[in-house]
């Protein structure tokens, strides 16, 4: 049997009554179930915001704005040569920018700035209907207030409560900090590509300039960056660049910031790029000794984030010459002994001031790619012979003059234990009675220990230290021969009291740093320090001419200016010096590996280092001139016969014209 199902026979009037039911039930339903639906989205809403406000940062830490910057070193004109940093980031403030600077990213990344509380409501409806429209996720709506709040705040990961963090922040910040405050701390804080942070940076990597230097077509560049600094980096992607930079003059000619026209000039202006690397080569090992003494004077975090400005003595031009004098000295000695070696020797080379100890210019070593030891500052090597006017400056002090008397003769002394120490000359020859004058021009070994024996070794240990020579110095008689090591900086600097009237001036790397607040930290006051008597001093200058004229130095003979020097010579070669001075400039070359081996026979100081002396010395003396030596008071000039050391009153061949105390003059001079 098939079931059958009654039909519904209800009346019409019933109908109407169940269709204004079910009317009435639907409508209130859909009524309750909406505000339901409403109620349980605010608690929700409210749950979440509690949750998020409770992990949310302090803004009032932006108040006090300070990040991580980045440390410039400065030469002597006031040029960059070196950037230091974990960030690289120099903090300006908006009066240090163009005017145009902020304007133009304010077009570019959000042009409500200055009406929105922070959220741009508006801007994130039209980023959410451009999304749908283009199906997929490309415009964010974030506002400058909020990439400020993110990128100071909050963490980098793209999440729902990261966005509503942000956005509460933002509004937090935008209530308590000026939007002059808010569009400073953007400009300075926000990522601009090729490691560069904020706009300072930015315009010394791409355009080598400071901000407030920056023209139209140049900030506009730079203002199309943060979007994707990496897409539209003007070294790696120039078309895409030129394309965003478009976008930023047309986005600031129709808010009124430029004209169309000036517009279009931007952008068919030529870019003149800057370079990736502000330090140069040859003035790495410079750099190096900078860097270390700041460090060990503030710490490192100070040298990396401080922001700190170090203003040193670095001459550019010097330093470049000195870099090439030393390639060419070197490159020169392969020629020479390119049979009997492989190997390359090491050189270096330091130039002082004269009247105030500063380094001019410092090159440590051939390659700093390859070896970042200083030679300069850091090796301690024997300076042979070029320590001998140190103990002739001691003799003089005493009493002693180039006419004084010495028997360059065989010398045979007891050593500790039954040892016999026979010195010899470096020619092998003996002169016999020979004046100091001849001995120094000569580089007699035997007259200079003969001398230090009068003397004592005390009173040059003690000359030597007033002369900035702060190595241990060897007790012993080998001291006259220069077996002391010590570095190339001390020996030179020594040097620099002959050439400054008996005074002494600390060597001089740093002359000011400043922090980044430009408060000074440290300022250097050089101040003389008196080594020895200034006639004492003019003495050995008026030798070490002559050695430079007719002695050891003959090659670096060939300066404008007055120039006085000495050679130095190691047993085997090992070592080759010389140190030389105009009135202006002291320079001290050294030659030599760093596995102490020998250079090569006849490599000398005179052959080996003289050449590069008088090479970067001839182009120094045109930009440091100099004329000759001044004569201090108290020296009158005699003429002496260089062999017997009396005065020649008839002024023959023989006799040299030598400066002598007034209070010290040799017999029959003063008749």
């Amino acid at each position: 049997m098939t079931a059958r199902f009654a039909k519904n026979r209800s009346t019409p009037k019933q109908k109407k009554i169940k269709t204004r039911i079910w009317q009435w039930t639907h409508v209130h339903l859909s009524f309750y179930l909406f505000f339901i639906c409403g109620l349980v989205t605010f608690f929700i809403g409210a749950l979440l915001f509690v949750f998020v406000a409770l992990n949310i940062p302090d803004v009032s830490s932006l108040e006090s704005y300070r990040p991580p910057q980045a440390t410039l070193i400065i030469d002597s004109q006031g040029k960059e040569i070196d950037r230091i940093f974990t960030r690289n980031r120099r903090l300006i403030s908006l009066s240090e920018m163009p005017d145009l600077l902020p304007k133009a990213f304010i077009a570019a990344e959000d042009d409500r700035f200055y009406q929105h509380p922070g959220v741009d409501s508006w801007s994130i409806l039209r980023a959410i209907i451009y999304n749908v429209r283009k199906g997929g996720r490309k415009q964010g709506g974030s506002t400058i207030t909020q990439q400020v709040a993110r990128s100071l705040l909050l963490t980098p990961e793209k999440t729902y409560t990261r966005k509503v963090k942000e956005a509460i922040l933002a509004y937090r910040i935008d209530k308590r900090l000026a939007k002059e405050e808010i569009i400073a701390i953007y400009l300075n804080q926000i990522y601009l590509g090729a490691g560069a942070y904020g706009v300072e940076a930015a315009a010394n990597v791409y355009f080598d300039k400071k901000a407030r230097d920056l023209n139209l077509a140049e900030l506009s560049i730079l203002a199309g960056l943060p979007q994707a600094p990496s897409r539209y980096s003007p070294f790696k992607h120039y078309k895409r660049a030129k394309k965003r930079q478009a976008y930023v003059l047309n986005r600031m000619a129709e808010e009124g910031f430029i004209t169309p026209t000036a517009a279009r000039k931007a952008f068919k202006q030529t870019l003149v790029w800057g370079g990736s690397d502000t330090s140069p080569l040859d003035a790495k090992y410079f750099i190096q000794q900078v860097r270390n003494e700041v460090r060990k004077k503030f710490g490192r975090d100070a040298l990396f984030e401080g922001g700190l400005t170090i203003h040193t003595s670095l001459d550019q031009h010097l330093q470049r010459e000195a870099d090439l004098a030393v390639q060419k000295g070197v490159a020169q000695w392969v020629i020479r002994q390119s049979s009997s070696s492989k190997k390359l020797p090491q050189a270096a080379l330091v130039v002082l001031e004269v009247k105030s100890g500063l380094v001019r210019a410092l090159t440590g070593g051939t390659n700093f790619s390859r070896s970042q030891f200083n030679r300069a500052t850091q090796a301690r090597r024997q300076p042979g012979s070029a320590f001998k006017p140190l103990v002739y400056a001691a003799a003089f002090s005493k009493g002693y003059n180039g006419a004084s008397l010495f028997d360059d003769a065989p010398l045979s002394l007891k050593r500790s234990g039954s040892s016999l120490w026979q010195p010899k000359n470096f020619d092998g020859r003996f002169r016999g009675p020979t004046t100091l004058w001849s001995g120094l021009v000569h580089s007699c070994n035997i007259v200079a220990i003969k001398l230090l024996q009068e003397i004592g070794i005390d009173r040059v240990i003690d000359l030597a230290e007033k002369m900035g020579i702060h190595s241990e110095l060897r007790p012993d008689l080998s001291l006259a021969l220069g077996s002391s090591e010590m570095s190339l900086l001390e020996i030179t600097s020594a040097y620099t009291v002959f050439a400054n009237g008996g005074q002494w001036f600390q060597p001089v790397f740093i002359t000011k740093i400043e922090d980044c607040d430009g408060k000074i930290l440290l300022e250097h006051h050089q101040s003389a320090t008196p080594a020895i008597d200034p006639r004492t001093a003019f003495q050995i200058t008026d030798l070490l001419k002559s050695v430079i004229a007719e002695g050891t130095g003959k090659k670096a003979w060939g300066l404008q200016s007055a120039s006085a020097g000495k050679t130095g010579t190691t047993d085997q070669n090992r070592d080759a010096w010389f140190i030389g001075y105009t009135p202006s400039l002291a320079a001290g070359v050294w030659m030599g590996f760093d596995k102490k081996m020998t250079l090569g026979r006849k490599e000398t100081g005179g052959r080996a280092c003289a050449p590069v002396w008088l090479d970067f010395m001839r182009k120094a003396e045109k930009m440091y001139p100099a004329g000759d030596f001044q004569v201090p008071k108290g020296i009158t000039f005699l003429p002496i016969d260089h062999k017997t050391g009396k005065f020649d009153s008839d002024n023959s061949d023989k006799s040299t014209w030598q400066p002598f105390k007034d209070d010290q003059l040799p017999l029959g001079a003063a008749d």
